[in-house]
């Protein structure tokens, strides 16, 4: 059987992985799918530095032109970064019959439309099983595992960094900023974390998720996103209270012909199985109409974790490269039916929310607030007034506290105008907190 060469272009912690995979398991990937797969050009901007892999010489290419022009390169490995550079290097290689396998999120979320366009015009297939959850095997799951099924919904937990944050602040107590830095020492958190903690990761994930979930483009700008960079342990213990855990999830829901997809803060019931989910680790919540709910959960994110992912779209390329298996699987099995989903817009989202009002201590807060609920029809489901002191007016003997509030399932649009018309009245004395809850009333 003829060999399948393959070049990666991008030599950094996920190349390191895949290089030292594809040499140190050549033997095993051979038994196991049947085909030789040869790493036969690796390509990086500089090679004047130290790598946790190092390769022999014949293996490095010294021009990116080097690995496009070679005829006998079958796969192109991006693993790079950014957007430009990748979406021009996939044209090139789509231009010269390469398939092309990517852990880009970015490039996919905001580009894939152009990016499957081109592939199917060229014949040629895109990986990218490490672009979302690295080593967890969601991609194929959702191609393959799930296609006897309509998905409905799918959610979870897609940002190591943001999830080691908020299980230390739940579990310690400690501010937003200090774990954070925390992080950032033990490599948890990139030295600019911002695409981490504002959400932007986190989105780019559900929006290729949701392409394949419901068979159909996302327009990028069209996803809601909120980050954790505003979270208060305050809020995480008074949801803990009323019997819930914070998380960054990340959520895409099929209804009436549109498509909700959404990141945020959220609270999720302490006994569901992502409330579980700790640390660095990533786990998604797949419902299919008969399969109901399914769970995959492992390492995000990390070297060997993605690599092994990467290494998973060589074999099965390999495998129809080697079969002679054409283009029309690849179609098949990504579910985009040439569309662009219709997106639910964050004023139509119907979720309940927790609500954080801070407040003078005095008589008749509670029925003001409940007034402009009922007039905007927000049904209350629980409170938590508390006698923590958060501060003092300017009149010592006028205690500021929280005012916490538990509703129903309600408009989003109405929850703002309630809002708007609560602070406008100066009825509260900061800015509300709002946190969207998923938990779903019978």
């Amino acid at each position: 059987m003829e060999a399948v060469n393959v070049a990666v272009v991008g030599y950094g912690v996920v190349g390191n992985g895949v290089a030292r995979i594809l040499e140190e398991k050549k033997e095993l990937l051979k038994k196991k799918s049947g085909i030789e797969i040869n790493l036969k050009k690796v390509y990086t901007r500089n090679w004047n530095r130290d790598f946790d892999y190092s390769l022999p010489e014949e293996k490095k290419a010294n021009s990116l032109e080097e690995v496009l022009e070679d005829g006998s390169i079958n796969i192109i490995v991006e693993l790079t970064g950014g957007i430009d550079f990748p979406l021009k290097l996939f044209r090139e290689a789509a231009l010269r019959g390469k398939h092309f396998i990517t852990a880009n999120k970015a490039l996919l979320a905001e580009k894939g439309k152009e990016v499957f366009s081109l592939a199917e015009e060229k014949g040629i297939r895109v990986g990218f099983e490490g672009a979302v959850a690295g080593g967890i095997p969601i991609i194929r799951a959702l191609r393959e595992g799930l296609v006897a099924n309509e998905i409905l919904k799918v959610y979870g937990i897609l940002n190591g960094t943001t999830n080691y944050i908020l299980t230390k602040m739940l579990k310690e107590g400690r501010s937003f900023q200090e774990v954070l830095q925390e992080a950032q020492k033990l490599g948890y958190a990139e030295a600019d974390p911002t695409l981490d903690i504002n959400g932007t990761d986190a989105a780019h994930k559900i929006a290729i998720l949701s392409s394949l979930s419901f068979g159909g483009f996302v327009d990028f700008e069209g996803v809601y996103v909120e980050g954790i960079e505003n979270i208060d342990s305050l809020d995480i213990d008074l949801g803990r209270e009323l019997g819930y855990t914070l998380k960054l999830l990340a959520i895409a829901k099929s209804h009436n012909g549109e498509v909700e997809v959404r990141v945020h803060p959220t609270f999720l019931p302490s006994d569901h199985p992502l409330s579980k989910v700790d640390g660095v680790y990533n786990a998604v919540m797949v419902e299919g109409d008969y399969v109901g709910e399914t769970m995959f959960y492992g390492k995000g994110a990390g070297s060997l974790p993605t690599a092994s992912a990467v290494v998973s779209d060589i074999v099965d390329i390999g495998k129809s490269i080697a079969l002679g298996l054409g283009r029309e699987i690849e179609i098949t099995s990504m579910n985009w039916q040439h569309r662009d989903l219709s997106l639910t817009k964050a004023d139509d989202f119907y979720t309940r929310y927790y609500l954080r009002f801070t407040v003078p201590d005095i008589t008749g807060v509670l029925a003001k607030v409940a007034t402009v609920f009922a007039k905007y029809n927000i049904s209350i489901a629980a409170v938590i007034q508390k006698e923590k002191v958060l501060s003092f007016t300017e009149r010592r003997d006028e205690k500021i506290v929280p005012l916490v509030i538990l509703t129903h399932t309600a408009s989003e649009n109405n929850i703002q105008k309630a809002i708007r018309e609560i602070e406008r009245e100066n009825i509260t004395v900061k800015r509300t907190v709002l946190i969207r809850v998923e938990d779903e009333e019978k």
